[in-house]
Order: C-alpha cells, then sequence, then structure tokens
C-alpha cells in the first residue's frame, strides 16, 4: 500500500476538546475523526486497527467454543419490558419511532434478543451446551461522552451469551471464556487483569471486570500487592477502616444535645462539640423502588451505592430530597437519625463496620439536635446488617491482611454468571434427561473492540506517538525513501523490498509522499508503525538501509539481508516476542 493511496490526515496540533493522551493521538494520528460528541467516524488507518483487534477475538472465541451471529441492532420494547430492564436501563435506551409511531430500542446490549432466540430454539438437554457471539454496533445515551471511545454513544463491542444445563456447566463456560479473554489481551498486547465486579443492570450473580491501568482509567480498582486480591472499588471489601469504630460507651440512655446550625459530620466533629467522624453515625435516606430508606454509615465512611442496589435488590434507587427527608422522618439532612422518629414500615440498613458500636452520636430527627452516648445495637431497629461502605487505601486486604492499594483503570471487558434471571422472566427452557423442564443457567460476555482500540494507545504511548504491538497495528513496516521520483535509486530500493515484503506476507506501508524526510519520520512515529526502513541516498550508496524500530534504536542493514532481517523481526512480534 502507498501512502498517496490511502488516507492518513496527521495533525502537528493537539485538539483542544482531547482530554487525555490515547484520545489526542487518535485524532493527531489520522485514525478518527469526530463527527459529534460521542460519535466517530473510522478512517483507513483505524479501521485496519479495529480490524485486527476484531480478527483476534474472533479467533479466540472460535478457540473457545463460541458460535457466530449476526442480531439485530433495533429491538422491540416488548422484550425489554419482559426482562424487567425496559425501566432499570432507562437512562441508556436510545428509544426511535418509526413512521407509524411504534416505538422501537436500539440495543446497547442483547441479552434478550438472544435469549428471545434461544426460547424458541433450544428445548433439550441434548443441544446444550451451545455459546454464541457477534460482534456489532451498539448504542447508549451517554450523557456525557467523553475520553473520545472510552465513551461514546455509539461503539463496537463484542457479546457473547452461554446457555448450560447446570450451574457447574454455566461456571465451565464461564472459566472457558475468561481465559479467552486473557488471551485477547495478552495478544492485543495489553497488560490486562481481571478483578472481581459488581454486576449492575445486567445482573447475575458472579462477575469479573478486565482492567488496563492507566491514570486516566474511569474505573478505581483496589488491590493487594502480593496479587491475592482484586476488586473494582463498586464491589470491593476490605477488613474494615483502619481506625476501629469505638465501643467504649458509658452504656448511659442517649443524651439530646443542642446542635444549632450544624449540620454536616465536619461541623459536628468541630469545636465546640469536637466529636470525631468516626465516633458519629452517619444517617443517609434514599428512595428504594420508591419507598423511604434508611442507610447507616460511620461519619467518616462513604456510602457505595453499587453495594446499596445489590443488597437491597433495588430495581431503582435515589437520594431523597431534603423535602422527602422531612416527610420521612420530620427533619432535614443534617440532623436525621435512627434512635427514635423512624416510622415502623421505614427500613434501616447499617454498615457492618458500625457493628457493637457504642459512644456515638447521630441526629436526633428534629432540626438543631443531636444524641450522643448511642448504643446501635440497643438504640436502633436494624432491619439488615450489610456491607455499604466504600473501601479505602490503606485498609487491611481480607486474604492477606496488608494494606490495600486503590489505582486507575480502563475496562476493556467484563464478563456475567447470569444464572436464570433472564431464562426465568422470558420462559428460556429446556427439557431435562429425566423429563423436568428447567430454564436455561446464562452467562454474558463482553468486549469493548473500539474502547480496546484506544485502550491500547493509552498504554503504549511516547512523546512521539503510539507505539503499536505488531498484532494490531495498521501496518507492521513503514518503507521510507527519501527520495520518490520515479526511477530513483532510492524509488527503486524501496520498490523492490515492498514487493519482496508483501511476497512473504509482511504488512508495508510505502512513504511516497514528496515530503522533507523529517516530515516523514515524525508521522511514521506519531501514527507508530513498529518497524521503519528509511532509504537515503548516502546510506544506499554504502550498500545500506536504515532499520529503526518503533522506540528503538536505528541500525544500519545491508540491502542484500534487509528482507530476511524485517520478515524475521515482524514474525517475532506476532509472536508476542516483541
Amino acid at each position: 500500500m502507498n501512502w498517496t493511496q490511502t488516507f492518513i490526515p496527521t495533525l502537528k496540533e493537539t485538539p483542544s476538546d482531547a482530554e487525555i493522551v490515547s484520545h489526542q493521538l487518535l485524532l493527531r494520528a489520522g485514525l478518527v475523526r469526530k463527527l459529534t460528541g460521542g460519535l466517530y467516524t473510522f478512517l483507513p488507518a483505524g479501521l485496519r486497527v479495529l480490524r485486527k483487534i476484531e480478527r483476534i477475538i474472533r479467533e479466540e472465541m472460535d478457540r473457545a467454543g463460541g458460535i457466530e451471529v449476526l442480531m439485530p441492532a433495533l429491538q422491540p420494547p416488548e422484550i425489554w419490558q419482559q426482562s424487567g430492564r425496559y425501566e432499570t436501563a432507562r437512562d441508556v435506551l436510545f428509544k426511535v419511532k418509526d413512521s407509524a409511531q411504534r416505538e422501537w430500542v436500539l440495543g446497547p446490549t442483547h441479552e434478550e434478543v438472544i435469549t428471545h432466540l434461544c426460547a424458541s430454539e433450544i428445548n433439550s438437554y441434548r443441544q446444550l451446551p451451545k455459546c454464541f457471539y457477534q460482534i456489532q454496533t451498539k448504542f447508549r445515551d451517554e450523557i456525557r461522552p467523553r475520553f473520545g471511545l472510552m465513551r461514546a454513544k455509539e461503539f463496537v463491542m463484542k457479546d457473547a451469551y452461554s446457555f448450560d444445563a447446570s450451574d457447574d456447566g454455566a461456571m465451565a463456560s464461564y472459566k472457558r471464556m475468561y481465559d479467552a479473554y486473557t488471551r485477547i489481551f495478552a495478544r492485543c498486547g495489553l497488560r490486562a487483569f481481571a478483578v472481581e465486579a459488581d454486576t449492575g443492570v445486567i445482573g447475575g450473580n458472579h462477575s469479573h471486570e478486565f482492567m488496563v491501568p492507566a491514570e486516566t482509567g474511569e474505573n478505581d480498582v483496589v488491590y493487594c500487592e502480593t496479587g491475592a486480591y482484586a476488586a473494582n472499588i463498586e464491589k470491593a471489601t476490605s477488613r474494615g477502616p483502619v481506625e476501629a469504630t469505638p465501643s467504649d460507651g458509658t452504656g448511659g440512655a442517649p443524651e439530646k444535645f443542642a446542635t444549632p446550625g450544624v449540620v454536616t459530620i465536619d461541623a459536628l466533629a468541630a469545636a465546640p462539640h469536637s466529636i470525631p467522624a468516626s465516633r458519629q453515625i452517619k444517617t443517609l435516606v434514599f428512595l428504594v423502588d420508591s419507598e423511604p430508606t434508611l442507610f447507616l454509615l460511620r461519619g467518616d465512611d462513604q456510602l457505595n451505592e453499587a453495594k446499596l442496589m445489590a443488597r437491597t435488590g433495588a430495581v431503582n434507587a435515589r437520594a431523597a430530597t431534603a423535602e422527602e427527608c422531612a416527610a420521612a422522618l420530620s427533619a432535614k439532612p443534617g440532623s436525621l437519625g435512627a434512635v427514635s422518629g423512624v416510622p415502623e414500615k421505614v427500613k434501616v440498613y447499617a454498615d457492618e463496620a458500625l457493628r457493637g458500636a457504642r459512644g456515638m452520636a447521630t441526629g436526633a430527627n428534629e432540626d438543631g439536635f443531636h444524641f450522643r452516648h448511642v448504643d446501635i445495637e440497643r438504640d436502633i431497629r436494624v432491619t439488615q446488617w450489610a456491607d455499604l461502605r466504600t473501601v479505602r487505601a490503606g485498609e487491611a486486604c481480607g486474604a492477606s491482611g496488608l494494606p490495600l492499594k486503590i489505582r486507575r483503570a480502563i475496562e476493556v471487558g467484563h464478563v456475567f454468571k447470569l444464572g436464570t434471571k433472564y431464562s426465568d422472566r422470558m420462559n428460556a427452557t429446556f427439557l431435562a434427561e429425566n423429563g423436568t423442564r428447567h430454564s436455561l443457567v446464562m452467562g454474558c460476555y463482553g468486549i469493548g473492540v473500539t474502547r480496546t482500540l484506544q485502550a491500547v494507545i493509552e498504554q503504549s504511548n511516547d512523546k512521539d506517538g503510539i507505539v503499536w504491538p505488531v498484532a494490531v497495528a495498521p501496518f507492521e513496516v513503514c518503507v521510507t525513501p527519501l527520495g520518490v521520483a520515479a526511477g530513483s535509486p532510492t524509488r527503486a530500493a524501496a520498490d523492490a523490498l515492498v514487493a519482496e515484503l508483501e511476497a512473504a506476507g509482511i504488512e508495508v506501508i510505502l512513504d511516497d509522499r514528496d515530503e522533507r524526510p523529517g516530515v516523514k519520520f515524525k508521522d511514521s512515529e506519531l501514527v507508530g508503525f513498529p518497524l521503519r526502513v528509511g532509504i537515503g541516498e548516502k546510506s544506499l550508496a554504502k550498500g545500506e538501509l536504515e532499520f529503526k524500530p518503533r522506540g528503538g534504536v536505528l541500525e544500519p542493514v545491508m540491502v542484500a539481508d534487509a528482507a530476511a532481517k524485517v520478515i524475521a523481526w515482524v514474525q517475532a512480534g506476532r509472536a508476542g516476542l516483541r
């Protein structure tokens, strides 16, 4: 391929709306162009990378027993209503109407569609197990699309769905997909690792995310350096706060005291009251499926809303307004508590870190007043104890006992064991060997293909541009003659080398542009071709070419040896050896 025959519009300047380095390089290297927020056109070089990632995914999915299908992106809302996700996923659903004013959903994912298919087509245990996958465009109504392909309204995703006759079979399918994902990301040149994860609106009871460490990532990952534990912050647990919860109360009854104008944890911790946050009980009111519900935590802890959803089994939940708090508890935020004035029908969830807490302070459900000397197990009617808090760095790992650390990461893949959540609701059953009918046991598995592409850039770049792994580079080799005139010695040598490399199956781009050498070299570095072979008159006169790996040292190579050296270098890169 000649550079002048394709379209790689590189940019010298960084676009002002590109916030992170991978987004900047996507645009500067001419891989994509923005149409509007969250929508991008893939240009030829970017599309070549995308197709290579897709090929790796297909090879590993096929190897793991996946069967490729292609499902409609346009979906009837009835199947979303049947699964129960028409409401729970409403914030991300794109809904459109046809000429007859009938509503449709643009698919953000395909659990409903594949379950509907299997409900019709799978009837016997003899047809199991099955795992279907597709690579397709998805649509999600991101309120704030940002970071290029990381959070877009339209993106390419590989989604897969397994169907088994038993829970053990489903776990075996889960393990096959987990292992396939490990191979996929390794082949793409990504340093990815798996963490325990919350299942979110997808549902299920077992889940792992595949994360790529990056300071610009949108996820916080909690981990132990021994490798004994890693989890998304939404799922992470520990042995509890570094500072133990107070349990040295006087044993006396709760005492109400005036706190005019004190409506925050910090204000109560300041003089004249001087009650540390760790000795305060924070009371939060949420509407859980429209019902007022209290959540109690230590004053220095933060509520983890993903855990709230998981522990309550809520379909919808949101923080109550000040007016809703007053209606439920006769007080406004800042004076809320659960010692008195809590209607019997209101559920009270308390974080496990508060178990045994005595000598605590909390709101009195009367504006301008608090209680002290509170013994939570004696003085508060707790409906359910649950892990509700967000883990903090430095807390002890539950597995090793060592301090936990937190780092930022990019999620590139997610695997779920769904169980029978969808098959129960959508009547996807099979006839077992003993003649009884059971629900199909499901798993689902997603890879953000476009996000994976950008994650590679985020992880593999330097001051000059992208550093593509050979396996996913738009071209493996860039041959750069400094003189491109037809019949010139440099052009003739370049054409001969390209022909020999292409005959060996090497993907080559010939930079045949009539540009200054500095422009060509900078563009080659910016786009990130793994290997550049420069051909100048002076080196050619000595019988040499210039062999320059991306990010490596320039090395002279004899013309007679050049093709063999390039081929060996590329093959080693394809094997993951560089």
